[in-house]
């Protein structure tokens, strides 16, 4: 059975994941951001071979993808990045704690000046573990169900992931999303703990939770998403 690999081309300027696809018709191509690497679905009669050089032949279209990218945003002094929405101004202060503390739109950190960004994305998983430890309690205590653990990642393309053992797991991005689009999430999969799929129960209890219609939190984070995944994202 044919699998995903991943390789190179010389007329490439990014590594090429091949992806073989039972139901495809045709080739496809994307640039995938997070990983900087190119991805092509094919159909498995096609050689793997043959995809990368089609791949090969699509370089202007690639090229241009790669102009239109915007860049990624560092966490240095002087960015300024959202949290909770709101978009706060990051500050280097020699004399400050090196632990940072966040007041009135900005993040101060003191300490070396190396290790600035470390510091800064540590203090932002914590607060975004403190953050979605609380709301899952509140919620899942609506529900009359207990998360046996909630813990914080960086998955590629799940904000929120719920295992049936009860486990839920969010993207630390999410202290970056604005408050509803969080609390989307958040009530999302602690509707997860009651159903596990994705059927009418489970949509009511999340409305439920939710307080109302998920519609707009949900096009809110998809708004948002492309710029939280480029903020500390290495290139």
């Amino acid at each position: 059975m044919p699998s995903r690999q991943l390789a190179s081309h010389p007329d490439l300027p990014l590594p090429v994941l091949l992806c073989p696809v039972r139901s495809a018709r045709r080739m496809r191509l994307r640039l995938d951001e997070r990983n900087q690497q190119l991805k092509v679905t094919h159909p498995r009669s096609v050689r793997p071979a043959a995809a990368l050089a089609w791949a090969a032949g699509q370089r202007a279209w690639v090229e241009q993808q790669l102009r239109q990218t915007p860049p990624a945003e560092p966490l240095v002094p002087g960015a300024r990045i959202p949290i909770a929405g709101e978009e706060v101004e990051l500050i280097w202060r020699a004399g400050a704690p090196r632990t940072p503390t966040l007041a009135d739109g900005k993040l101060v950190c003191g300490g070396p000046a190396d290790g600035f960004d470390r510091r800064v994305e540590l203090f932002l998983k914590r607060l975004a573990l403190d953050t979605l430890s609380r709301e899952t309690g509140v919620y899942a205590a609506q529900a009359g169900v207990k998360a046996t653990s909630v813990r914080i990642g960086d998955a590629r393309t799940r904000w929120g992931s719920c295992s049936s053992t009860g486990a839920v797991r969010y993207s630390w991005r999410l202290i970056l999303a604005p408050p509803e689009a969080r609390r989307y999430v958040v009530c999302h999969e602690v509707a997860h703990l009651v159903h596990l799929d994705h059927g009418r129960d489970f949509r009511k209890l999340e409305r439920e939770l939710f307080g109302g219609d998920t519609a707009p939190a949900e096009a809110l984070l998809r708004g948002a998403a492309a710029r939280l995944r480029r903020i500390a994202a290495t290139r």
